[in-house]
């Protein structure tokens, strides 16, 4: 199967991953949730050849996950900024970040990477949950079920 045509499968992540399932684009999203907005700075903090981050970032704008926006006229320079689209990946990446943080840091030798919540200004490490009853989600207690329309 060719990596276009899992936007074309009946499964929300295949789909999903024929947008951002490469390992460029998601440091390119995490790089733009940290203020990251100009092609040169992506660059700069990835170390990602131009071609490769012209290619991924043009992507992210035909997705309308980044929109380009003009700041200099001459010569002619644009930021790249998340969308709505765009922001409504904060959770898959926040879910990352805490996995990392537990399974790919076992003997403590990176620091942790937490998140402070600017409403209450306390360190949180997100967590999901059932938006019924509140309980947390785990994989032993979900079973995915397709539905047609709203229900």
């Amino acid at each position: 199967m060719k990596w276009h045509e899992l936007g074309e499968m009946n499964c929300p992540i295949a789909r999903t991953l024929s947008i951002f399932g490469d390992r460029w684009t998601l440091l390119i999203i995490r790089n733009a949730f940290m203020k990251t907005r100009r092609f040169d700075d992506f660059q700069k903090q990835l170390g990602i050849t131009r071609h490769l981050l012209t290619e991924r970032i043009n992507r992210l704008v035909e997705q309308k996950i980044f929109e380009k926006v003009l700041y200099h006229e001459a010569p002619k320079r644009y930021e790249y900024k998340l969308t709505e689209k765009g922001l409504a990946l904060y959770p898959i990446i926040v879910t990352m970040s805490t996995w990392g943080n537990i399974w790919q840091n076992e003997n403590k030798q990176f620091p942790e990477l937490r998140y402070l919540h600017k409403n209450c200004g306390q360190l949180t490490s997100p967590s999901l949950t059932c938006d019924c009853c509140k309980q947390p989600i785990d994989a032993r207690q979900m079973s995915p079920v397709y539905v047609s329309g709203e229900e």
